[in-house]
């Protein structure tokens, strides 16, 4: 494997079913399968899970919300999915855990960055829930400065599509995907893969960032395999 201890980011989107359906089973039991997966190759994944299928903060803001209520309604529709995610794990005999930055002691446990990287070395896939525990920041960036916290030696998003484009492919059939690029050449193009936070964050910290998509299944074994026709890889230079 070309690593070994990962931040997976999934958004709230990869668990929906369709616009009727929040949280699909079926979509769970796959993304289990490849996270099951990837932990018998030796990885030790960490996982941040959106909550825009649930609740998006900017959406209630837009809407009137006040933002920083909001962005909590947001983040605590990131526990849900992590609780779901969890017992789809358990369900394959995974041990699993849930750290939330936003305390809910009746369902999950507090995150500490000692006890993720405590039950990442133990072999639990560990799910971090609740965003940066702060208004404002989105789970890009939560999953960016978890990936520093635990010592990840790559951040992977997985997106709708199969990695970063000029433009976005399904509005323009030409566009053009990238097999690499730069921190650098995202922020300058504008390209809206990750928030500029996020993406400011792991250019400061050198933070490997692979972007790809997990419709094709085995992508996340593809990837930390080091095969490089799957995703995008955005480097420091």
């Amino acid at each position: 494997m070309a690593f070994r201890r990962v931040l997976l980011k999934l958004s709230g989107e990869a668990l929906q079913g369709g616009p009727d359906r929040s949280i699909d089973p079926a979509k769970l039991a796959e993304i289990a399968a490849e996270i099951d997966s990837a932990v018998a190759l030796g990885i030790q994944p960490a996982v941040v899970v959106g909550g825009g299928n649930l609740f998006r903060g900017l959406t209630g803001a837009a809407s009137g919300m006040d933002r920083t209520a909001a962005d909590t309604m947001g983040m605590l529709a990131t526990v849900m999915n992590c609780l779901a995610m969890q017992d789809a794990l358990v369900r394959r005999g995974r041990r699993t855990s849930v750290l939330s930055a936003i305390p809910v002691m009746q369902v999950c446990d507090p995150f500490t960055r000692r006890e993720a990287i405590a039950r990442l070395d133990a072999g639990e896939v560990v799910l971090l829930a609740g965003g940066t525990g702060n208004p404002y920041f989105t789970t890009d960036t939560a999953a960016a400065l978890r990936a520093l916290e635990v010592g990840a030696e790559v951040l992977l998003k997985a997106t709708g599509v199969d990695g970063i484009y000029d433009c976005d492919p399904r509005l323009h059939p030409e566009a053009r995907r990238y097999s690499e690029i730069t921190y650098l050449e995202m922020l300058e193009r504008r390209l809206k893969v990750m928030d500029s936070t996020a993406v400011t964050l792991c250019r400061d910290h050198a933070l490997p960032l692979v972007v790809f998509s997990m419709a094709r299944p085995g992508n996340i074994a593809r990837v930390l395999g080091g095969d490089h026709s799957v995703g995008t890889r955005v480097l420091e230079r």
